[in-house]
Formats: C-alpha cells, structure tokens, sequence
C-alpha cells in the first residue's frame, strides 16, 4: 500500500493568505504585474518560504525564482511550479497556487522521506498573463525555453508605454542576458492551477488530471461596407458592415456550440465607426478566440470559421479580412506521466477526473523542453481573472498532496 502523505492545511493557507498582501486589490483582489513593486514582494516573500525549506535559491536571467532540492543520483531535474503575477484586478489563487502547492509538496517530500533521488526544483515563473505588457505573454517559461526574440525586449511595450527591457532594469535584470535563462536540463514539469472553470464544482470533485491544453487562435475580424444614413437608406441596398459581422459573430459561436465540448468560441471586443445610432457603420472590428485541444479538429475549426466569415461577406456585398494576433498549438500531457498523476491519486485516496483545460498555460511552453502534466483543484462557480475567484484550503490541499505523491513517484 502506498505511504499517505499528509498535507499541512494551515501552512497551505498560510501562505495564499500572505502572498495575497503583495498587490491586494478591494477584499479578496490582487492587481500584481511583472516587474513591479508588488511583484518584487511577492518574490522576495516565496525566496524566504524557498530557503526556510532547504532548498538553494536563484532567480534567473528575467526574473524567475528557483528553489532547489539536489538528488542523490543527479540527472535532470523534475521541476513544478507556476506564475507569480496577475490580472489587473484578479484573484488570489490563479498561478500562486502551483507555486505554492510546488513549495509545499516539495517541502513534505523532503521532511518524510529525506534527500530525493533525482532533483526536485520549484518555480516562481515571472510572468504569465500579459497583463502589463500585452505581447509578453509566457515571458518567463519562454526565456526558459528559448522562446524570446532578438529584439523583443525593445518591441515589448507596457499598456501605458513603457517597455520591458526598462521595467527589467528598475529591478535589476539585464536585458541582454535573457537566453542565460535557458534549460536544457529539465525531465518533467508538473504544474498544478486553478481549474477556471465549472467543471469539477458541477461533479462534485476536488482535482482533475488534465490529458491536453487547448490550442488557441486568437483572430482581428475587420468587416468593411459603406456608412449610410440610418433612415433614408433602403434596407435591401445597403452594405452594412455591422449586420454581416453580427452574423458572423453568431454563426462562429453556434458553430462551436453545435460542436459541443471542448471546442468553444469567444467574442469579447467589438467597436464601430463611426460609432453612433443613426448611421449605418463603415467598419466592424471584432476579436474572434477560437480554442480546440485536438489538432486536427482545431484547424477545421478554424477553417469552417474562416469559410463562412467569406460566404457572408460575399453575399452581403462586404469586405473582410482578418490578423491572426496569438496563437498557441494544443498539448498533448505526457500519457505516462497523466497515468502515474492518475494513480497517485487514487492512492492518497483523493477523488478526481481528467479532463482537458481550456485555458492556455506555461506548460504549454515548457513541452517544447520536457515531459508535461497538470493538475487541476476546484474553481468556485468557475470563476477567475476576478477577485471573485476562489479555490477552498480543503481542495488546494488535496491538490497539493496528489502533486506530491507524483512527485514521489518521480524523484524518489
């Protein structure tokens, strides 16, 4: 029989309570961007958490902190971990919460079964959202994987202006030196998060192995006619750009519907111009987020998006085009690593599910390197990016101890 490892519930809530004083927002927010005061707090108070467990500490070429347990027999290192900042206001858990429950995890694992066998390492990765800087999303586990550009440390620029390349050096990261964040040296990365979502709340489940990560494409949809005045201009000779984008907004949304799960379609921003009641528009510009997690079934998703944003366009007498302005290929978790999650689980006894997830994640990034898994713990009624959002100390808890047994079963 496997052994039980117990969690300490106090210690988990400990610390999501005081690391959510670093950028506290109203009750329950926390407004925490890359590189800023909150932020360097924030780091400074999971440094302190990180040493006081035994590990050796670094912070990498762009501001990521490392805590690290050495293994006995050397090799790769199993690596878990997640994002320090946040949304402009979001909420106390979404990120923190697999840094915090790496920590923990990795701190039980050494108090009752001694030095690991393979190294076991816990990230604070520095940035994730791209709320501060809109293009600089995964900034951290992109430096990690290679992934930041000659050049992006100038063209990344702040919604209020400034760039990153300046940001980094208010708090002392050289801009210049961001590929001495690179790894080649990491076996697995286990990253626990929020779920975001309803799904485990409607099933009654704490935790939930995810399988795949959506891929995401995120399009700018600009419809063109001819503006017109709202009364003296006949219906059937109109070419009303915002008429063919309201149908184009639907029929992308009951595509997806039709589909059903996991395949899902957002428009979260429109605008007009000009923007006023009594004239027909010249332009519509819409954000089209389309997110599948199978390969295959994304790009005919994509596809059967594009197809019929050009029928409707052609048959209304409209121009459209479109910018294709993020896009993420779907992961596929390591099947081995999602089995061996899946049976830590069900020997610490803790209920679960797998499911996919339908947010986008630093996995994502770190699979281009290593083997990938998460875990999920519950959302209260689904909620996050909002200082509504809320995991209970019960399931983060419970979450944290299936991480540390899969740990376990890795590094020991």
């Amino acid at each position: 029989m496997a052994t039980q490892i117990t969690i300490d519930r106090a210690l988990v809530e400990k610390y999501i309570l005081d690391l959510a004083r670093h950028g506290a927002h109203g009750e329950t927010g926390v407004w925490r961007t890359v590189y800023s005061p909150e932020w360097v707090a924030a780091q400074a108070e999971i440094e302190g958490w990180m040493r006081s467990a035994g590990m050796t500490v670094h912070r990498d070429a762009v501001g990521s902190l490392w805590g690290r347990i050495e293994g006995t027999e050397g090799g790769k290192s199993i690596v878990t971990g997640s994002h320090v900042d946040s949304q402009r206001p979001g909420g106390r858990y979404d990120g923190v919460m697999g840094i915090i429950a790496g920590m923990i995890a990795v701190k039980t694992l050494v108090e009752q079964f001694g030095t690991p066998k393979r190294t076991l390492e816990v990230v604070s990765l520095c940035e994730e959202e791209s709320s501060r800087f809109p293009t600089a999303g995964f900034w951290g586990s992109r430096a990690i994987t290679g992934g930041i550009k000659p050049g992006d440390v100038d063209t990344t620029i702040e919604w209020e202006g400034g760039s990153i390349s300046d940001a980094m050096r208010e708090v002392g990261l050289d801009p210049a030196q961001t590929d001495e964040a690179i790894r080649d040296d990491i076996e697995a990365f286990i990253e626990l998060h929020i779920e975001q979502g309803p799904l485990l709340e409607q099933q009654g489940l704490p935790v939930a192995v995810v399988s795949a990560i959506n891929g995401i494409r995120t399009y700018i949809v600009e419809v063109s006619g001819v503006s017109n005045h709202a009364g003296a201009f006949p219906m059937d000779m109109r070419s009303d750009p915002m008429a063919g984008a309201a149908e184009m907004i639907s029929g992308a949304i009951s595509t997806a519907h039709r589909w059903g799960r996991p395949a899902v379609t957002t428009v979260g921003r429109i605008s007009a111009e000009p923007n006023y009641p009594a004239i027909v528009p010249d332009r519509v510009v819409f954000s089209l987020d389309n997110r599948h997690p199978d390969p295959v079934k994304r790009k005919l998703l994509y596809e059967t998006h594009e197809a019929m944003m050009k029928e409707i366009a052609a048959r209304r007498g409209l121009e459209v085009s479109w910018t294709i302005r993020s896009e993420h290929a779907p992961c596929q978790c390591d099947p081995e690593i999602v089995r061996m999650l899946q049976e830590a689980a069900r020997e610490q006894g803790v209920p679960f599910t797998t499911m996919t997830s339908g947010a986008v994640h630093d996995s994502q990034q770190m699979a281009k390197i290593a083997k990938v898994a998460m875990l999920f713990v519950q959302s209260k009624d689904g909620r996050s990016h909002t200082p509504a959002e809320f995991t209970s100390v019960e399931h983060a808890s419970l979450g944290t101890q299936v991480l540390a047994a899969g740990l376990h079963k890795l590094a020991y």
